[in-house]
């Protein structure tokens, strides 16, 4: 495992976070469902069950069925950096999710966040 502490962080842990924050903004937690059935290929009941295993995110990552090919679409910065640029894959992935919780949040129709 690298050295990044998050990898290690149960996955189960950081849902919440992105439910919530879709919440603020009026999104459901469906859209965010779709989302990561589209970038990892989990459906309702693999994700159920990576969350109640309460798997780290560097293993509900590297478990995820199909990791959609579309994702390497996915662009911009989170956190200042720039997502095409980062080089370790695993936290690549991670910023993924990550980019299309924020586009959610912000407002852009689940059509055009999943870039298919």
């Amino acid at each position: 495992m690298s050295q990044y502490k998050t990898y290690a962080m149960s996955f189960a842990k950081l849902y919440p976070c992105y439910s919530n924050k879709l919440a603020k903004k009026n999104r459901t937690s469906d859209e965010l469902k779709q989302v990561i059935f589209w970038l990892t290929g989990y459906d309702t009941k693999g994700l159920h069950e990576k969350l109640d295993e309460s798997v780290s995110v560097e293993e509900f990552f590297s478990s995820a069925p199909k990791m959609n090919p579309n994702r390497k679409k996915i662009n911009g910065t989170i956190c200042g950096v720039r997502i095409e640029e980062i080089k370790e894959p695993l936290m690549q992935e991670s910023r993924y999710l990550d980019k299309l919780v924020d586009e959610l949040a912000r407002g852009k129709p689940l059509s055009v966040v999943l870039r298919d």
